[in-house]
């Protein structure tokens, strides 16, 4: 009876395990790699920290290094803030030199046109009130002086 009762929590332990394994690669047997056991430890704390297991972790570094085309031994370069932040400061020089362009170039060049084609239909307004100059002439003489004028 306590073998068949171990048998069962076996089976449903290879039914778990079945569950569990990476999916596609089942039927596929195992093998070992030899490494340091540092190594070992810091990887399988990779695995778990990615949630995949030993096998899947390795084959998506793997395919992560074939995709974009890099290699382990090659520094990628600045890093990814840093040329997040150039691509910023590129684009804020962009934008003010183009607020210079449309201060200095399109909106007199606008305004030149709409001048050229509204200019044909407005008259220039004369102001309706002259600032009159102090003169030290009497009022008769001004009335004499204006009638001239208006002659």
């Amino acid at each position: 009876m306590i073998f068949r009762v171990k048998r069962a929590q076996a089976q449903q332990n290879q039914q778990i395990f079945r569950v569990k394994m990476d999916l596609g690669y089942e039927k596929e047997e195992f093998t070992t790699i030899s490494f340091k056991i540092s190594v070992a430890n810091k990887f399988r704390s990779f695995s778990k920290k990615m949630g995949a297991s030993n096998s899947m972790t390795l084959l998506l570094m793997l395919d992560f290094f074939e995709s974009n085309q890099l290699s382990p031994k090659e520094s990628i370069g600045p890093h990814v803030r840093t040329l997040e932040s150039l691509i910023k400061k590129r684009n804020n020089a962009i934008i003010a030199i183009l607020k210079v362009m449309e201060k200095n170039q399109t909106k007199p060049t606008v305004a030149m046109l709409q001048a050229l084609f509204e200019g044909g239909d407005k008259e220039e307004k004369k102001p309706t009130l002259i600032e009159r100059k102090s003169s030290s002439l009497t009022l008769d003489e001004e009335l004499k002086k204006w009638k001239q004028n208006n002659n």
